[in-house]
C-alpha cells in the first residue's frame, strides 16, 4: 500500500462512535519516496481527506512516508516510533493519543 492509497481509504476505517464531540484537522506531513501531505477534517461524526496542507490544522503528524506504513501496518510501534523521533506531532497531543481509536 502506497501512502496516497492510504488516505484515499481512510475515510472507510473511520469510526464515527470514537469520534463523538471531535471537531478537528488533522494534518500528515509524509517524507521521502511516496510522501506527501494530507488532512483530515473531522468533524459532526464524518471524516473527509484531501490532498494538500490545512492553513489552520489541530494536529500535525510528520513522519517519514515508509514509517508512517509501516506504523498503520502494525509493523512499527507508534509509541516506540514518537519516543524514537521517527514520528513527531505538533498540537493537541489529546487528540493523537486519540487517533488509533479514530481510525480502525
Amino acid at each position: 500500500m502506497t501512502a496516497a492509497e492510504f488516505f484515499a481509504a481512510l475515510p472507510g476505517r473511520f469510526d464515527p462512535t470514537a469520534a463523538v464531540g471531535v471537531a478537528a484537522i488533522i494534518q500528515f506531513e509524509l517524507s521521502g519516496d511516496g510522501g506527501g501531505t494530507w488532512h483530515a477534517t473531522i468533524a459532526d461524526g464524518a471524516c473527509a481527506v484531501a490532498d494538500g496542507p490545512h492553513s489552520d490544522p489541530t494536529l500535525v503528524v510528520l513522519a517519514s512516508a515508509e514509517n508512517w506504513l509501516k506504523v498503520v501496518a502494525g509493523r512499527l510501534d507508534p509509541q516506540l516510533a514518537f519516543v524514537t523521533g521517527r514520528l513527531k506531532v505538533r498540537g493537541d497531543m489529546g487528540l493523537a493519543m486519540r487517533l488509533r481509536a479514530l481510525f480502525l
